[in-house]
């Protein structure tokens, strides 16, 4: 096989270009959080901030060319993406699509919502950063629902099935994607627990909190990835972040105006 047929090389760089562009976004916020670290290096900041960027360039490169070989080698794959690579025009059940990722959306929101007003009436409260400026948030998200989910989803849980396969000999079984699925719930966990403690001492309540809800988001959006695609994942992921960490903090300090 060619290499130019190894992966579909569009979508590589359409890939790319988003998540480049995602970790431009996040600059103001990391600038706000890290300001007192980033200050000490012995570089001109633009310097620090411009091999950030190439730094994370030849990362996702890597993480975006072996998601997309090993979700090929797994059933996963970028529906949406592949149908208007190959088109040219949108699928008209991308509305569908849309619909149910954001309907899934609100269900789990509804359900944390509810799970964490259990946490609140037992003191366990935890609360988004205040000093950083809602609009370094909005771009903030642009990392979640595209870097993280190229991450996490199309690389991640791509790699865990492909392992899975290979030690079990098994293709195709919906219990190895089950599996797959907690491993990658759990490991999702894992990434958000610095930010939890960016922010509050950690406990074992606190870190239960951070267990559940994550997990639920993350069986959540790999469940959409393995069924509908990377993009439904994406749409979610968007609508969770929006939702959660700007218009609700928005809420919260236009009402302490």
């Amino acid at each position: 096989m060619s290499i130019k047929n190894i992966i579909n090389w569009k979508i590589f760089f359409i890939l790319l270009v988003a998540s480049i562009l995602s970790i431009i976004a996040i600059l103001p916020y990391m600038l706000s959080l890290q300001w007192d670290i980033l200050i000490q290096i012995p570089l001109p900041l633009p310097v620090v901030l411009l091999l950030s960027i190439i730094q994370n360039i030849v990362l996702f490169s890597i993480i975006i060319f072996f998601g997309l070989l090993l979700s090929k080698k797994v059933w996963l794959w970028t529906r949406y993406l592949e149908k208007y690579v190959k088109n040219k025009t949108i699928s008209l059940d991308i509305k569908k699509m849309f619909k149910k990722s954001v309907l899934f959306w609100l269900w789990t929101g509804a359900l944390i919502i509810l799970i964490d007003l259990l946490f609140v009436n037992i003191g366990v409260v935890i609360l988004e950063d205040t000093s950083i400026p809602i609009w370094q948030w909005a771009l903030a998200t642009f990392y979640g629902w595209i870097s993280e989910e190229i991450l996490l989803r199309l690389f991640l849980m791509s790699l865990v099935i492909w392992i899975l396969n290979k030690v079990l000999k098994q293709k195709e079984n919906n219990w190895i994607i089950y599996f797959a699925i907690i491993i990658t719930a759990i490991l999702f966990w894992v990434w958000h627990l610095p930010a939890v403690a960016s922010m509050i001492d950690l406990t074992p309540v606190i870190i239960f909190r951070t267990i559940l809800l994550n997990a639920i988001w993350g069986i959540v959006f790999w469940y959409l990835y393995w069924k509908q695609g990377l993009e439904s994942s994406m749409v979610a992921h968007f609508s969770a972040d929006i939702v959660l960490h700007v218009l609700l903090p928005a809420m919260v300090l236009f009402v302490n105006i």
